[in-house]
């Protein structure tokens, strides 16, 4: 049984999800004022905010026809995820991180799980695509 009928409906639902996961993280958690969490859990959700982000983004590009952006996606988000978790555990087992470490973490924390890095993904595999069309 074929779930999706082309890889433009495919594209579509992951990006449809990651925007959930993305407005869900920032409505609930990241804005929300009146939740208190220790340090530890924020950083738990924050990781697995992004860890779902990743999923969703490797399940539905890893079946489209261009397996360079599956690769691209990869590369992109185990680095980042290497980079926070080594600041992570620095701060949870070591010492305290400084301000500019941790604001860089969360830099890169939200260039994860946003929408934007799935949706540039794909609009630069639609320009390779007609400029390849084109010259045929």
């Amino acid at each position: 049984m074929n779930l999706y009928r082309s890889d433009k409906v495919r594209f579509v639902a992951g990006f449809i999800l990651i925007i959930i996961i993305y407005s869900s993280f920032y409505i609930f958690f990241l804005e929300n004022r009146s939740l208190i969490l220790p340090g530890k859990i924020r950083h738990l959700i924050k990781f697995a905010a992004t860890i779902a982000v990743y999923f969703v983004g490797t399940y539905h590009l890893g079946k489209l026809e261009d397996s360079w952006m599956s690769f691209l996606w990869h590369i992109i988000h185990i680095s980042g995820l290497a980079i926070i978790t080594a600041l992570g555990l620095f701060d949870w087992f070591i010492t305290e991180i400084t301000l500019n470490l941790r604001l860089f973490a969360n830099s890169i924390q939200e260039l994860l799980i946003s929408p934007l890095l799935y949706l540039a993904m794909g609009l630069l595999n639609k320009t390779l695509k007609r400029s390849t069309t084109s010259k045929i």
